[in-house]
């Protein structure tokens, strides 16, 4: 089964009223050590190493985000500034001129997303949501 179906579902879902996508790259890693679900060859792809995704993983596995607040949200080699965490489950992550992050997991995977410069990154929320909802309701 190829994953990447999902960040063509999940760029879709983060249309706003004009019809412009405000997420523009994403991925699924796997909870339990990070690994990829998604593969690098899409379009929309958001690129992750696997000492990043471990990291997020661990994060995330653990429900100790203190990582995040103390060194930032590395995604594709950049270092994103840790805005909040809500319910041990969704992680919010801004980099000043080039976005925001939304990271949010289910049973067995997390979904993340980056949200373009001055987009609407509520709108990024929503679709990260219905992914990882979607996923959780599978037993993933």
């Amino acid at each position: 089964m190829s994953w990447d179906s999902y960040l063509d579902n999940l760029i879709g879902q983060s249309k706003d009223e004009s019809g412009t996508a405000q997420a523009d790259r994403a991925c699924i890693i796997g909870l339990d050590g990070g690994g990829k679900w998604t593969t690098d060859a899409h379009a929309g792809a958001l690129k992750l190493d696997q000492p990043e995704g471990t990291s997020i993983a661990n994060c995330f596995k653990n429900s100790d985000f203190s990582q995040f607040m103390t060194n930032g949200v590395v995604v594709d080699g950049l270092k994103y500034q840790f805005l909040r965490e809500a319910d041990g489950k969704i992680v919010y992550a801004k980099l000043k001129a080039n976005g925001a992050l939304t990271l949010q997991a289910s049973k067995t995977a997390i979904v993340i997303a980056h949200t373009i410069e001055g987009g609407q990154h509520g709108i990024t929320n929503k679709a990260v949501n219905i992914i990882a909802d979607y996923l959780e309701s599978m037993g993933m």
